[in-house]
């Protein structure tokens, strides 16, 4: 049976271990830390955080402080919030300064659900990609988070790591490895690629299962460093294919579609597709009935790869 969690929680449990190893591990929460996870820290290491109230803004600067005295410094809240409520503070103090902060966005994506547009962070991704010095990332699942969560706290500088509240399927087993800057194909395939980031992974692989059964060979590209890109392995699929589909639980401008046509057109010209939220606000529902409003499911998947296969 598939196990159904939550990446927000593996960045919980990343936080204990880290906590355990590393003295100089601290954590800020904007006032979410029961929905974040961060809580879990809270409550092992009490004197190594702090609830900074709903004020990102004094978050991060408090969090590039600690970072400026040798901490391991982690700062979260939801997505939607600790990404555009202290845009500034993140560029001054964190990105320009190139501080030792690590800022965690919950509740990413579509996935975030009946919340509605104002708490559906469908932005976060372009915004910390274009910030100078910062990494980006986007965690599949509870393994790739609690593994994601640790490379950050060894990298030096300001890292970006989104997670989800939703329970999704665990894809990946504790053997998995993650590396900044480093993509993996999860199913082989010659006629297409299909390059994911985040628990939208699911729905690609989905996609390549019924996309098989109908004689196209899809490969499946687990694409969690959005920045740095994994370019060397996006070109390898294109010559390879021959034509690329991204997807991703976002606007389809200024993140991982954006990132890999970028790619694509400096390297290796190849036809190409972009799933993801079509330029605009969603509204109220279920996951899974916004991922087929907003075409976004292993359905939509399907269709579009067949179409891209048509040109």
């Amino acid at each position: 049976m598939v196990q159904m969690i939550a990446t927000r929680d593996g960045y919980g449990k990343a936080l204990v271990e880290l906590g355990q190893k590393n003295h100089e591990v601290v954590v800020l929460d904007a006032d979410l830390a029961k929905s974040t996870k961060s809580i879990e820290f809270g409550k092992k290491f009490p004197e190594r955080f702090w609830y900074t109230g709903i004020s990102e803004a004094d978050t991060i600067g408090m969090a590039a402080g600690l970072a400026t005295c040798g901490k391991v410094a982690f700062a979260s809240s939801f997505a939607v919030f600790i990404t555009n409520r202290c845009y500034d503070q993140i560029r001054m103090s964190v990105a320009y300064s190139n501080t030792n902060v690590k800022i965690v966005g919950s509740h990413g994506g579509l996935l975030t659900g009946a919340d509605g547009p104002s708490a559906q962070a469908i932005l976060d991704v372009a915004l910390m990609r274009t910030m100078p010095n910062m990494v980006v990332t986007v965690a599949a699942d509870f393994v790739e988070a609690q593994k994601i969560t640790h490379a950050i706290a060894e990298h030096k500088g300001p890292c970006y790591l989104r997670t989800t509240r939703e329970p999704r399927p665990v894809i990946f087993d504790d053997s998995y490895e993650f590396r900044i800057g480093k993509g993996a194909v999860v199913v082989e395939g010659n006629d297409v690629s299909l390059i994911a980031c985040g628990p939208i992974l699911n729905e690609a692989i989905q996609a390549s299962a019924v996309l098989k059964k109908q004689g196209i060979s899809a490969s499946v590209v687990n694409m969690p460093s959005i920045k740095p890109l994994d370019e060397k392995l996006v070109v390898q699929q294109a010559k390879k294919t021959g034509r690329v589909l991204t997807i991703e639980d976002h606007v389809i401008n200024g993140g991982l579609g954006s990132a890999v046509a970028e790619a694509l057109g400096e390297h290796f010209p190849a036809r190409m597709q972009r799933v993801g939220v079509q330029n605009v606000f969603a509204e109220s529902g279920s996951p899974k009935e916004l991922y087929g409003k907003y075409g976004l499911d292993a359905e939509a998947i399907v269709k579009k790869a067949k179409n891209l296969l048509r040109e």
